[in-house]
């Protein structure tokens, strides 16, 4: 069952984030995600909260978030995202 990882991002240094952005691909593409949405218009119909800028991912399972997550490429990639961008993720199993 898909999953979907739904990311709200704020970028505080574009060079740097674009950086992370071309190095990402490669793990997405071993993890067999591919980009849903990413930045684009967004609407807010009910609520206060206010997204900044969302990507959503699909991956072939929650598992398979998990594995491409925690998974050593990553989380040495994610020290990079961490100092050019804060964020909000989190991930759902799809129906």
């Amino acid at each position: 069952m898909a999953a979907y990882v739904i990311t709200d991002l704020e970028v505080f240094d574009i060079a740097c984030y674009l950086e992370y952005q071309q190095a990402l691909q490669p793990l997405l593409d071993d993890a067999a995600a591919r980009y849903l949405a990413r930045g684009g218009d967004l609407r807010v119909y009910e609520g206060d909260y206010q997204p900044r800028r969302l990507v959503v991912l699909e991956f072939p399972s929650l598992e398979a978030v998990d594995d491409f997550y925690e998974s050593e490429s990553y989380q040495a990639l994610e020290l990079q995202r961490k100092a050019c961008s804060g964020a909000r993720i989190i991930a759902v199993a799809g129906l």
